[in-house]
């Protein structure tokens, strides 16, 4: 049988509610796009701090309050949001991609909306869709620190770029392909550890909340409980994958984008030389700071949106 046929009879023989994810496919889509649209509505202030914290050395920041009070000064409070029309519109579409193949993979592993999955398999179906999700993820986080980093008082020579539009558009013109997926690989490496922790810290606390709460029910927790799972989540997903995303900040933001595989290390040993092993945590409390209410956020606005769609999550 040709690999098309085997793939239409997997999907054929899946339960018909579970055939395109836990909430029919279009209902993971919608609840993802405006579940980043909250995460970057709250979060993108304290991302543009930790991706300056992570690029720059410490003769430029000496800390997350250091950047904060230099940002604001320099450039004002818009500095804080630049780069951040280039997440407001991708991480919808990254969002749907990711919660749709997460809840994709739960049902590929238990044949049924209706069971719930072991927290093996939400690992699994997180680090799964993680990969899956860097097709898009890693041109609109390629965009969004390249922005990050780009000051005003840019220096002589220096190319500024009003978005993500322009920044886009030479880019590709510059490198051809290699200038938009610049540093996927990074991306990659990053978010397969990220998602699996991502997805586990919710589940573990959104059940623990559900037995304390509903009686295990976790479709009857509220904002609240709903909200501190999120956080959960959101705390692990960083600790899991923090000194890859530091790489991957600093090979999206080098003069060229770099070839084959090996500048994953290479990058490594780069940090490692000039900073030492507090390089690859540098901006790591800003990103938990963010977590809290980003992910917060995220996760309620998901779970919410998916009730009142009638899916399961």
């Amino acid at each position: 049988m040709s690999e098309e046929g085997s793939t239409l009879t997997l999907l054929h023989d899946l339960p018909e509610s579970s055939a395109s994810g836990a909430g029919g496919g279009w209902k993971d889509f919608v609840a993802g796009s405006l579940a980043g649209a909250a995460q970057v509505a709250v979060g993108h202030p304290l991302d543009t701090i930790k991706v300056r914290m992570q690029i720059e050395g410490t003769s430029v920041f000496k800390g997350p309050m250091d950047c904060l009070t230099k940002t604001v000064r320099n450039e004002g409070i818009l500095g804080l949001y630049k780069g951040m029309s280039s997440p407001l519109v991708g991480i919808a579409a990254v969002n749907s991609l990711l919660f749709w193949a997460y809840s994709y993979g739960k049902t590929l592993q238990t044949g049924s909306t209706a069971i719930t999955p072991s927290l093996d398999q939400i690992a699994i179906a997180g680090a799964a869709a993680g990969a899956i999700n860097s097709v898009l993820a890693s041109p609109v986080e390629l965009l969004k620190v390249r922005l990050q980093v780009q000051y005003s008082a840019a220096g002589e020579g220096s190319v500024l770029f009003k978005g993500p539009i322009s920044m886009a558009r030479h880019l590709a013109q510059k490198f051809g392909t290699r200038g938009i997926m610049w540093g996927f690989w990074a991306t990659v490496a990053r978010e397969i550890p990220a998602n699996a922790a991502f997805y586990t810290g919710f589940e573990i606390a959104k059940r623990s909340f559900a037995r304390s709460l509903t009686d295990g029910d976790t479709s009857k927790l509220g904002v609240v409980p709903l909200m501190l799972s999120g956080s959960v989540g959101g705390i692990s997903y960083w600790t899991a994958c923090y000194p890859l995303d530091v790489i991957k900040s600093r090979v999206q933001n080098a003069k060229a984008p770099p070839k084959g595989l090996g500048y994953i290390l290479t990058a490594a040993q780069e940090i490692l030389a000039e900073q030492g092993i507090k390089g690859f945590f540098r901006g790591y409390s800003t990103s938990v700071v963010r977590s809290i209410p980003a992910a917060a956020v995220t996760f309620a606005t998901y779970e919410l949106m998916m009730r009142t769609l009638g899916g399961n999550t």
